[in-house]
């Protein structure tokens, strides 16, 4: 017997115990025919079926392989098991963007005339998607305080298919509670959806403290060097939605462009797909597999496999990159909070904030790269300072390699008003930084000359 190829992931790896094990080894399996150490590229759009047979069971969903690259693809593949591995998940489907990620997922549960509660600490593009284009499909955000859990609670009704937030929220780096919110859920017996897009699982794994979805802009810390648009949804696969067949139809009533199909049936964590898989009872993917099989097939955010194979190299490096990212975040905070042309600053490591606390608990590695100061003067004197920096980029993104500086009333958070601007964490002095891994010396080096000249 020929034998195979060796240099794969431990069998029992677990995040917990082998995180960065995982970040080089997870989803990676030899290329069995030549042995390449690297994941190949797959750049092929549509995939050989050995017969009529074959192809009928892929399209019918009755059997895994690549069919066509807007709904699947093997270096996609490998991507989404190495992702799916660090959250803890059951399954995961990478998508172009991070904004293609929260339509499919979305489009898993909401019809017209549903509902969804977002916490109020978001990133201005989601705000936008949820409330501008979400409404143009009959969907409804209705957006709360994050730590209004009443009101959250009060806001729940009949059409409400799940909560949503960011665990470390964008643009401030406030740290949400994030048992409190999956208490809220699943008392209502709805999934809750988080964005770990600004934490990665290096730092905070939503699934331990009762998410049932986690998704990701994948073209922040998780590929984090800026080359890369990607996004990821991750499902635990514990969650009973056949429980309530009549809130999630999409996902628990026959399925007329699969022939009757059950989505949850089938594919959730009781059905014959857990069991081939030796979950059952514990785990499906019914929720991953039906944003593949509908709303990615219907809607094709599809991803590149040039853009997945970047952002698993990417990924090789979460561990040790985060780690850098921590320490020089909590290096500048410490350093602005007592530099006297700052008027604020929200960074849950300092021990100052009203967030440490929940940095400790969910986040005791590190309170993340990302947060805001608020400069003296105002929007004019916030201007000045990232027109000042020399070494800091002034991008519109964050979790890349270099420090990046954005002043979201002029950027991300410019088409809405201030009294918004303002609820969200982002008024008119605000300045957002996203710290990278160079010399901290020369991080606040740079910060220091430009708040000099405002």
């Amino acid at each position: 017997e020929e034998k195979e190829f060796r240099a794969r992931c431990p069998a029992d790896a677990n995040p917990a115990d082998n995180f960065g094990t995982m970040c080089l080894h997870a989803g990676q399996q030899p290329d069995p025919i030549y042995g390449s150490r690297v994941p190949p590229i797959y750049m092929n759009t549509g995939f050989i079926f050995k017969d009529a047979d074959d192809a009928a069971a892929k399209f019918a969903l009755q059997a895994f392989g690549p069919i066509y690259t807007r709904i699947g693809n093997p270096t996609n593949d490998a991507l989404e098991a190495k992702v799916a591995g660090l959250e803890g998940g059951m399954a995961a489907l990478a998508v172009a963007s991070g904004h293609g990620a929260q339509l499919l997922c979305f489009s898993n549960l909401m019809n017209s005339g549903d509902n969804f509660i977002s916490t109020n600490k978001l990133y201005g593009g989601s705000y936008t998607q949820f409330t501008r284009q979400f409404k143009q499909f009959g969907w409804e955000a209705r957006i709360k305080d994050q730590d209004d859990f009443a009101g959250i609670e009060a806001s729940i009704d009949a059409n409400t298919k799940a909560i949503y937030c960011e665990s470390i929220a964008n643009p401030g780096g406030i740290i949400t509670d994030l048992e409190a919110l999956s208490s809220i859920a699943k008392k209502a017996g709805i999934p809750l959806i988080v964005d770990n897009t600004t934490a990665s699982p290096y730092l905070i794994r939503p699934f331990e403290f009762g998410a049932d979805v986690v998704i990701h802009s994948a073209t922040k810390f998780l590929g984090g060097h800026g080359n890369s648009l990607g996004g990821v949804i991750v499902e635990k696969g514990d969650f009973d939605w056949l429980a309530q067949p009549d809130k999630f139809p999409i996902l628990s009533k026959p399925c007329d462009s699969y022939n009757g199909m059950t989505f949850a049936e089938v594919f959730g964590k009781d059905g014959p797909v857990a069991e081939m898989f030796g979950t059952k009872g514990q785990t499906g993917m019914a929720f991953a597999i039906a944003a593949r099989a509908l709303g990615l097939r219907d809607m094709g955010p599809c991803i590149s496999p040039m853009n997945t194979f970047q952002i698993q190299t990417g990924i090789e490096t979460l561990h040790l990159r985060m780690e850098r990212h921590c320490q020089n975040a909590q290096a500048l905070a410490e350093y602005l909070e007592s530099h006297p042309k700052i008027e604020w600053i929200h960074y849950a490591g300092l021990k100052s904030d009203p967030g440490y606390g929940l940095h400790q608990k969910y986040c005791p590695k590190g309170a993340g790269s990302l947060f805001t100061f608020g400069v003296k003067g105002g929007y004019d004197a916030a201007k000045t300072v990232v027109n000042e920096v020399q070494m800091f980029s002034l991008v519109a993104n964050l979790g890349d390699t270099r420090s990046l500086i954005a002043h979201p009333a002029s950027m991300m958070h410019s088409q809405l008003d201030e009294a918004t601007r303002e609820e969200f964490g982002a008024p008119s002095e605000c300045l957002r930084v996203s710290v990278g891994i160079e010399e901290i010396s020369d991080i606040i080096g740079d910060l220091e000359q430009a708040l000099a000249k405002c």
